[in-house]
Parts: structure tokens; C-alpha cells; sequence
């Protein structure tokens, strides 16, 4: 474990494009222009690489320190590689792309300022911060060498409110259709947590029964909500449809009471409406290219009810419709053209059940239909849960992004990831498999959507 100098402030009288070198570690902590607290680890070896880390989801309310790795193991293992490690809170909590994006830039500036021009500079981030740095080497390629998505929002935001509707519809409108819980358009954060408890308490009683828990699973499956997301749980067997759809209640019930209201809410308070619908959505279709979609037959077939009844009842309950300006400020903000000039890497778990792993389909559609197909790779983790990457993996993941900026070319095989991530850490298993993801569910991106609808 390192033990940097506190609050350090270097004096540079001259910026060059060498990095300066200091004599022992240095550690900054302050705040931006914007009120954004910044962190910046930066080793007495620095290596001249600056690695610009975007974090997670910080919901409104909670507490958001400033952050520049994804663990304390990952730190202590990068500053001995010599890379300078950065990263800012954001100005608020949220969907706060608006302002992440700014405070991210303004933090490498920052860090130039202090340090001089870095080498080689790589965007990196979990999560909603994958799509920050999604973002960040779309938009601002000139700033960065390559980019690393660990799990990402790399569907975009028009995607990804959609396909949290899809499963909130199903929810209500069949285990409690007569209930009046508003899935868009809350008044605010009072009337959008009422829901989430009406709605959970629905699918907590409907577990009770065998025709319930193959409704949730229904629910489950147009979300992609694989029956083993959690290193809590068991891994089920391939065909014990039980065990499966009791780790997908788990997730759905944290999807509502997370993602699909609280979380919404505070994201349509800044779209100025409601960004997603459901009109003209066909959910027979959708759950038929659903991985899932065996589990959902078998366990209908055992509770006795007909698929088909609930499939129409679907299609006849009153349908969803975006607000074109929210739609817009969504698309201009938060959805991607799929056009990189740098390389970029996206690693996923296969176990995902916040941002599923079809979320890679998304992005390699769009790279593919905007010509940057060759500069994204992907590669995949076999493990439950939301960003359950050990750090050998994440750093195995980095060290094969440097792989392609110093050749030009790709190894993202398996056996180089795990040997990689052996090598950074012994104890790490082999996880890295190959894998293909099915299809998102429904995918938006500025490659195939012109604007001129929603």
C-alpha cells in the first residue's frame, strides 16, 4: 500500500510534453469551478500515462466523493505501474451527463496544468461511467488515445429508459392493471417512490404463486435479467427454472425499486418530460428473441396458464408515449453515433442484471453501421453481478488496451485477457470466455435514428 503526500501542490514554471517528475508520490484533492470535488494519484515514476476515470451511478441524495479507480486493489496496483490516476464527482448527482462530461475534461486540464501533457490518455469508467467515457471518446476524441467501458451504459439512454418501461409495463399491466401507478410522468421523487412500492408489493405477492413468479419471469425476460446476477446466489442448473426465475425476482424487485421510478424520475426532471414509450412495441416478438424465452414458456406451462392470453393482454393495455422535446434532449445528451476515431474496449459480465450484457449488441451495431466497427472490441467476463470484475481483470482489460495502441492491432482472445489478468493478479481465476451477446432488446443510436422520430 502506498502512502501518497496529502494535498501536495506542484509548482510548474513550464508546461512540456514530457511528463514531470516529482520526488515521492503526490496526491490532490479540491473542487472545480463547477463545485466538482477532483482526485488526482500521480506516482514519483509516473509513466506518462493519465488514466481519466468516469464512476458509477450516484443517486440523488447520496453521498459523491470523487473518485479516479474503481477499487483501493486497483489503485495501489496502477500507481505501482507508474500510470497517473484521475477523476472528478461530477457537479451533481443523477444523470448528470451534462455535467460529467465538462467536469471530466475540466479535471484533465486541470491535471495538465499541474503536471504537463501526459503521453498517452485514456478514458475509463463502470457503469453509467462507461457512458460518460462512451461519450467522452465520441465526442471529444482529440483529448484521448483509447477508451475502457467496464460494464457500461453503452446502449445509450433512450435504449436503456425504454427497455426499463418494457419490464415496469409488464409488471403492472398483469399483476396489477386496475392499480393507478404511473410508470412515466411523475409529479416528482414523493409520487415516483409510491409507485416503486406499489408495484414491488404487487410482484412480491405475485412470488407467491406459480402463475405470479412466471409473470415476473416474463417481466425478467423482456429486460434480459439473467437467472444468475448476483455472487450472493447459487449458480441454478441449465434447466431448473425455479431457482432461476427466484434470482430474477431479486433483481426485478430492485429494478423497481432503483431504476424504474426513483431513478427515472430524477432523469426526466432534467429531459423536462418523459424520453421513452412503448407504442408500436411488439412484446410477442420481443420475448421470442429474448434469451430467456425457454424459461418463461416452461414456467407458464407449469403454473397452467396460457403465454398467448398475457402476450394480448400486452398488446390490448393503453400504451405509453414519449415527450418529443424529452426524447430530444435525451438523444442530444445521452445516445451515441457509434463513430470512434480511437480504439475502444467494453468488458461486461455475462451476469449483469442492472445493464445487461445485450447492451454490447447496441454498441456494436451502432460502431458497425457508423464504419468504426474495427476500433471496438469486446470482450466478456463469465460471472454474476453489475461490475464483479476482480481488479486483475480490469487491469488484464487496460493492459489490452495499451496492447493495441502500442501495435494497432487487437488480441482480445481469452487466453490473453486471463493470462493478463493472471499476471497482474496471481489469484485470479480464469473468467474471460468467448461470448455473443443476443440482441438488445431495443436498440437507438444515432447511426440508425435520424432524429426525425422517436
Amino acid at each position: 500500500m502506498r502512502t501518497p503526500v496529502a494535498l501536495l501542490t506542484l509548482c510548474l514554471c513550464a508546461l512540456t510534453s514530457l511528463p514531470a517528475q516529482a520526488a515521492t508520490d503526490t496526491h490532490l484533492e479540491g473542487r472545480l469551478p463547477s463545485g466538482a470535488a477532483y482526485v488526482m494519484d500521480v506516482p514519483a515514476a509516473w509513466n506518462g500515462t493519465v488514466l481519466l476515470y468516469s464512476h458509477g451511478y450516484a443517486p440523488a441524495g447520496q453521498p459523491n466523493p470523487a473518485r479516479n479507480t474503481p477499487s483501493p486493489a486497483t489503485l495501489d496496483s496502477l500507481l505501482d505501474q507508474g500510470y497517473g490516476l484521475i477523476g472528478s464527482s461530477y457537479a451533481t448527482n443523477g444523470w448528470a451527463v451534462t455535467e460529467a462530461v465538462p467536469d471530466q475534461l475540466a479535471t484533465l486540464d486541470l491535471f495538465t496544468d499541474k503536471f504537463g501533457k501526459a503521453k498517452r490518455t485514456i478514458a475509463w469508467g463502470t457503469s453509467y461511467g462507461g457512458l460518460v467515457t462512451t461519450r467522452l471518446a465520441e465526442r471529444h476524441a482529440d483529448r484521448f488515445d483509447g477508451s475502457l467501458s467496464m460494464c457500461g451504459l453503452v446502449q445509450g439512454g433512450v435504449a436503456n429508459w425504454n427497455n426499463t418501461l418494457d419490464s415496469a409495463f409488464a409488471l403492472k399491466t398483469l399483476l396489477a392493471p386496475d392499480a393507478n401507478i404511473p410508470l412515466t410522468g411523475f409529479a416528482g421523487r414523493a409520487q415516483a417512490q409510491s409507485a416503486a412500492t406499489t408495484l414491488t408489493a404487487a410482484a412480491t405477492a405475485a412470488q407467491l404463486t406459480a402463475g405470479g413468479r412466471a409473470r415476473v419471469a416474463l417481466a425478467a425476460a423482456l429486460y434480459n435479467i439473467p437467472g444468475y446476477n448476483s455472487t450472493t446466489q447459487t449458480e441454478p442448473g441449465p434447466t431448473d427454472w425455479d431457482a432461476q426465475q427466484a434470482n430474477q425476482y431479486t433483481a426485478v424487485t430492485g429494478l423497481l425499486q432503483l431504476s424504474a421510478f426513483g431513478w427515472r424520475q430524477e432523469a426526466e426532471s432534467r429531459a423536462g418530460g418523459n424520453m421513452s414509450w412503448n407504442t408500436g412495441v411488439d412484446y410477442t416478438a420481443m420475448l421470442h428473441r429474448s434469451p430467456l424465452f425457454k424459461e418463461v414458456t416452461e414456467l407458464y406451462k407449469k403454473a397452467g396458464l396460457s403465454l398467448r392470453t398475457d402476450l394480448a393482454a400486452l398488446d390490448r393495455a393503453p400504451r405509453i408515449s414519449a415527450d418529443p422535446a424529452a426524447v430530444r434532449w435525451m438523444r442530444n445528451t445521452s445516445v451515441f453515433k457509434g463513430r470512434l476515431a480511437d480504439p475502444q474496449l467494453d468488458i461486461h459480465t455475462t451476469g449483469d442484471p442492472l445493464v445487461p450484457v445485450q447492451a454490447e449488441s447496441a454498441h456494436r451495431r451502432a460502431a458497425v453501421a457508423a464504419g468504426s466497427g474495427a476500433l471496438l472490441s469486446q470482450a466478456y467476463v463469465d460471472g454474476p453481478g453489475h461490475c464483479t470484475f476482480t481488479s486483475g481483470e480490469i487491469i488484464g482489460a487496460l493492459d489490452t488496451l495499451e496492447h493495441r495502441l502500442d501495435t494497432g492491432s487487437w488480441d482480445t482472445s481469452p487466453a490473453t485477457l486471463n493470462s493478463r489478468a493472471q499476471q497482474a493478479d496471481p489469484t485470479s481465476k480464469p473468467r474471460y470466455v468467448a461470448y455473443r451477446p443476443a440482441s438488445y432488446p431495443r436498440p437507438y443510436d444515432l447511426a440508425h435514428h435520424d432524429g426525425s422520430r422517436p
